[in-house]
């Protein structure tokens, strides 16, 4: 019965998602475009599929380059409105992901706007360098804005096509929507794929000629301190000794657990809501499970992104502060395409972005 009422309200929530997207299809409701590249990065599904490692990932590569602007609408953070991102920001004010980028990537620009027209009128008339590519996160969805290159991420464990629309699956919008993608990116995949399900995901995804296949996994780092000042001795070893509390504030921590007992059989979960704020009693509550462990070495183990809304607690209970570490993560493209997706991407920015420029020369004339 549940599974039936939650088929009716899919069915529902379709009907809205379809009637919007054929406003927009039939120029009803207007997308903008603007003279400088913008490549849009996100999923149309609800839970994490890896946007924040593959943003940084173009920053990495276009920043060799190029002057870059990173626009967010900052999810969950508790202001409104334009606002640039500074390395003193609080995830509070901009949300913890664009805080994740700037402190990682200090010298660009990063801005937080939920009206991501404004936030790219904002850009380009406060900036006194102006971006030479402007990156929108999660933005497939936001159709007021006509991206230059428009990349849909899919997760390999959760794909679109086996899945249904919400409340009754995860699909922010039909799977067939997957067509307004120049580049798809299977994401979270295992280090090695192979060739046989590369062509049945191919097929399922139904890839026209204009668009672009990748697949794509994980690099997971070192474990890191979150408070290096705290901790002394040496770097724990990840054994089947060693205990591991896995404190995490984000949509799919699966793959994450998953990598942790490829090297211990003990690994605690404390799971919280996606972009949780966490509090003191909180991280008490943590603190008294870590204790209650048995093992004779332990760890809490917590992702990079959680680090920033760990990190604005006062008085974080010390038990928690001298064995907290994190894993930084990077992403690799499998079946050596890493070449061919940087050559597609830096060859239109190289290729387009002066076009601002002479519009701008020719605004003048």
């Amino acid at each position: 019965m549940k599974k039936f009422v939650l088929f009716l309200f899919s069915l529902v929530y379709g009907m809205v998602v379809n009637f919007r997207n054929t406003l927009f299809n039939l120029n009803i409701l207007r997308s903008r475009e603007f003279e400088v590249p913008i490549i849009s990065i996100g999923n149309i599904t609800v839970g994490g599929t890896g946007k924040t490692p593959h943003t940084e990932y173009l920053i990495q590569l276009l920043g060799k380059k190029f002057n870059i602007a990173v626009l967010s609408r900052g999810y969950k953070r508790k202001t409104k409105g334009f606002m640039f991102v500074e390395t003193s920001s609080t995830s509070k004010q901009v949300g913890d992901e664009p805080l994740q980028i700037k402190t990682k990537f200090p010298s660009i620009m990063v801005a937080v706007d939920e009206k991501r027209v404004r936030g790219v009128e904002k850009i380009l008339e406060i900036s006194e360098k102006r971006p030479d590519v402007i990156i929108l996160d999660d933005a497939f969805q936001h159709r007021y804005i006509t991206p230059s290159i428009n990349i849909l991420l899919v997760d390999f464990s959760r794909m679109i096509t086996e899945d249904s629309l919400l409340p009754l699956g995860r699909l922010r919008e039909p799977a067939s929507n997957r067509d307004r993608a120049n580049i798809i990116i299977v994401t979270k995949c295992p280090k090695e794929i192979r060739p046989i399900d590369e062509r049945i995901i191919t097929k399922d995804l139904h890839i026209w000629p204009y668009q672009d296949l990748f697949f794509s996994h994980l690099k997971y780092g070192e474990l890191t301190p979150l408070f290096p000042e705290k901790v002394t001795g040496q770097k724990p070893c990840l054994d089947g000794e060693i205990g591991i509390l896995l404190l995490t504030g984000i949509a799919n921590p699966q793959p994450l657990k998953d990598k942790l007992l490829k090297t211990t059989r003990s690994v605690v979960s404390a799971e919280f809501p996606d972009h949780y704020s966490f509090t003191l009693e909180d991280m008490e509550k943590v603190a008294g499970q870590f204790e209650a462990m048995t093992e004779a070495k332990k760890i809490i183990v917590t992702t990079e992104k959680d680090t920033f809304r760990i990190l604005e607690l006062e008085n974080l209970p010390d038990v928690i502060a001298l064995n907290l570490y994190y894993i930084p993560i990077e992403v690799r493209f499998i079946n050596q395409t890493e070449n061919d997706f940087d050559k597609k991407i830096m060859k239109y920015v190289g290729e387009n972005k002066s076009n601002f420029e002479l519009h701008s020369r020719k605004n003048k004339v």
